[in-house]
């Protein structure tokens, strides 16, 4: 009998054991879902959108796909006519003939054409040789080649030129006529003479911590000089930054012998010095450094902390003829703004304008939306004043308002274009589109408020570029669900032609689902809000699966980012083909809406659209009854890694399990401007309550922390004082800890931690087991 029994209980034990865990999942489960990320089902997506090439006389050419393979079309939008750029059946053969290999018309071994100097000739590369095809031969070529212009770009931001990256040195900023650049050595600037390669210091007393032109927002660095070159390339606006008595952050790497420390000047909420700016502007010709005779300015911008805008320096503008310098100055926490003109050649300053904000103010989100406009000696200025993100145009010489640009429920989200000579304001704007806030239109308008057109009507988010002659519109639109149409517009709006639409057949044959859009109320009960949602392809309603937020709070972004088409994104599609339910909700708080939306969490960042996750998800799970709300988690990196965390311990009954990468959870211990920007300065502002070590207590679920010991974005120390504090508090938690890795991981770690991340989430929420240490065939 006792032999019976002692066989019987390891039996029972198994069988419990068993019971308890569940089902497993296998390698080939994983590879499943591996199968639905981009790198798998990209190439099943075909014609999504075009990148065309112009030509000076606003034709245009791009590679298409045919049955066959793909070819050369060439477009002439004034007569709204297109064809083969050139027979490419006969230069197949001609090109066979002429290297002595093989070629089909319809695989043709090159990327992208030109045209010949007098028009007659296509031009084009093989072999590492240029060929000329005319008259149906092929030779070798050596005439000059017609510039080719590729669309995309935005124009120059800031007056001036910030040029392109200048001589054989990536640190340089070349003039704009090309024959000089300038560039730091030995905290001072100094310029090279292109053709001559003299070189020339132009500063003499920048010493360490209080150089020229030095690029250092803390959680940002480079070795580029940051200026603002005039116009007629004879001056450079610049400052000299003072950091020395700022407080130094610190990382250690890893390696066997002595570590290498790593230190910089990183200033952080609190500190009672910051990095201060001394403007000045420099001749360049006969060296000479003309202060501006104003007090230094914080290191801000109308934009961010980073005062990086495009290739050069944000909030500063050069008249044409290079004798005025327009800048705005930006106080410590973004509450005040001042619009100053300079004289290039005293340093004399005058205030034209001053605006202020309760909260904080901003010009824009991507880019500075404002622009001084040197011909007519006006100012462009964005503002939120009436909650919702206008322009408005200024007399630069007595600093009045003329007449408020831009009116209405909607936001002005980036100013493209600006035509002083018709006076006309080329800008994309959200809000326009009752089916979303978030789809993006491009719009025009006059600059006395008159002629507001919208020039891509149609709902989803449009991308769209001008041709070299501005004179059409190539527009390319989407939505989250729906796939891409790329059409031919003039500059009233209206469609020429439809130049592709984006073919999904093969990736609809796989079993691929769409996203599923949707809108819940907020918090409050009454704020809309949006969101994405993915479900496994074999989903079954009768079901019940369980769910992963993803989630990035902002204040300065949002979950979901981009709302134009993706065929997966992230690892969102394959979570939700693990057998998860994966939302994403663009909770309030985030640009893009108005004043009021953004700045619901001003002063309290932790509760940054926290509540609103919560609430969404429960009115999700309402609608589509598969969805398990006793089995919700969450994951975000960075800002959401802040946010998971909070979440973890602010709603410890609803968010079991949780994985917060790379979080800055105290945000004394992240760099100055983020906190005093969205939280105020310290002493008006209770940071205490927002850190999460402090709440680390009431974890109930599975949290996972992960950072990279040489984070100098936001420090690991950050991730240390939650460890710390929930081992204080006799709290179980799993790490994994980089050693030399940087903010984003990067690579093959990056790999890992997604392995790690549907490790936890498969074992902790879905209650199976993971396959042991799956490979990824295709990394992310």
């Amino acid at each position: 009998m006792k032999k019976f029994l002692l066989t019987v209980i390891p039996i029972a034990i198994a069988i419990t054991t068993q019971a308890q865990q569940g089902k497993a999942l296998t390698a080939k489960d994983y590879e499943r879902a591996e199968n639905t990320m981009a790198a798998s089902v990209s190439s099943l997506v075909e014609t999504g959108g075009i990148r065309p090439n112009w030509l000076a006389d606003d034709r245009f050419y791009y590679r298409t796909p045919v049955a066959e393979g793909n070819e050369f079309i060439l477009y002439n939008p004034a007569k709204g006519t297109h064809a083969a750029a050139f027979d490419h059946k006969k230069l197949a053969t001609a090109l066979s003939t002429a290297t002595g290999k093989q070629y089909q018309a319809t695989d043709l071994p090159f990327q992208s054409i030109s045209f010949s100097k007098d028009g007659k000739g296509v031009i084009f590369q093989v072999d590492g040789k240029q060929w000329r095809y005319e008259s149906n031969q092929v030779v070798a070529d050596t005439s000059q080649v017609k510039a080719v212009v590729t669309a995309g770009g935005r124009g120059r931001r800031g007056g001036g030129g910030f040029a392109r990256g200048g001589g054989g040195n990536p640190d340089e900023v070349l003039s704009p006529n090309g024959k000089k650049a300038v560039f730091i050595k030995d905290f001072n600037l100094w310029v090279r003479d292109v053709a001559t390669n003299q070189q020339t210091q132009l500063t003499t007393d920048g010493v360490k911590d209080d150089g020229y032109a030095t690029d250092n927002a803390g959680w940002a660095q480079g070795t580029r000089a940051i200026v603002v070159w005039s116009p007629d390339s004879k001056k450079v606006a610049t400052f000299q930054q003072d950091e020395r008595k700022v407080s130094n952050m610190y990382l250690v790497s890893t390696k066997v012998g002595a570590p290498a420390l790593r230190e910089w000047k990183y200033p952080l909420p609190g500190d009672k010095v910051i990095p201060m700016l001394t403007r000045v502007i420099i001749d360049v010709d006969n060296p000479k450094v003309i202060k501006l005779q104003i007090p230094a300015d914080p290191h801000r911008s109308t934009l961010s902390d980073d005062i990086k805008g495009g290739l050069g320096w944000a909030d500063v503008y050069w008249s044409e003829d290079g004798s005025k310098l327009v800048f705005a100055s930006t106080n410590r926490d973004h509450k005040q703004e001042k619009v100053r003109m300079a004289d290039a050649e005293t340093g004399a300053v005058r205030e034209i304008f001053e605006e202020t904000s309760p909260t904080q103010f901003e010009s824009g989100w991507s880019a500075v939306n404002w622009r001084y406009l040197s011909k007519t000696n006006e100012i462009l200025w964005f503002s939120e004043r009436d909650n919702w993100g206008h322009l408005y145009l200024y007399d630069a010489t007595t600093g009045q308002l003329k007449n408020q640009v831009t009116k209405g429920e909607f936001v002005v989200t980036d100013v493209v274009k600006v035509d002083e000579k018709n006076r006309v304001i080329y800008f994309t704007a959200g809000g326009l589109d009752a089916e979303n806030p978030y789809f993006s239109r491009f719009c025009k308008i006059n600059f006395d408020g008159k002629g507001f057109t919208d020039l891509t009507p149609g709902p989803g988010t449009h991308s769209a570029s001008f041709s070299p002659m501005g004179n059409f519109i190539i527009d390319t639109y989407s939505k989250p669900d729906v796939a891409p149409v790329t059409v031919l517009r003039n500059l009233q709006g209206k469609e020429i032609m439809e130049l592709e639409k984006t073919d999904i057949s093969k990736l609809a044959a796989t079993g691929w689902k769409p996203v599923i859009p949707f809108s819940v109320k907020a918090h409050d009960g009454k704020t809309d809000i949006y969101g994405l949602m993915w479900v496994p392809k074999n989903l079954d309603p009768n079901k019940k699966y369980p769910i992963i937020d993803y989630i990035y709070p902002g204040p300065q972004g949002g979950s979901v980012g981009s709302w134009s088409f993706s065929s997966a994104k992230g690892d969102n599609n394959a979570l939700a083909e693990l057998g998860f339910i994966v939302v994403e909700i663009e909770g309030t708080s985030n640009p893009l809406r108005s004043k009021s939306f953004h700045d619901m969490s001003y002063g309290n960042m932790a509760d940054n659209t926290l509540a609103d996750q919560v609430t969404g998800i429960q009115q999700l799970a309402a609608k589509y009854t598969y969805m398990d709300l006793d089995k919700v988690g969450i994951w975000g990196h960075s800002g959401g890694g802040f946010a998971t965390a909070g979440a973890m311990f602010r709603y410890p009954d609803f968010f079991k399990v949780g994985i917060a990468e790379s979080g800055n959870h105290e945000n004394r211990n992240y760099e100055d401007n983020w906190g005093e920007r969205y939280d105020g300065l310290v002493e008006n502002s209770n940071y205490d309550a927002q850190a999460n070590q402090n709440l680390a207590k009431n974890l109930k679920g599975k949290l996972m922390l992960a950072h990279g010991l040489m984070d100098n974005n936001v420090p690991p120390q950050n991730t240390l004082l939650v460890v710390e504090a929930l081992e204080r508090a006799n709290k179980n938690y799993d790490l994994v800890i980089f050693p030399n890795s940087a903010h984003g991981y990067g690579g093959q770690l990056a790999t890992y931690m997604m392995r790690r991340r549907w490790d936890y989430f498969v074992k902790n929420l879905m209650g199976a087991e993971p396959p042991y240490e799956y490979q990824f065939k295709s990394g992310r």
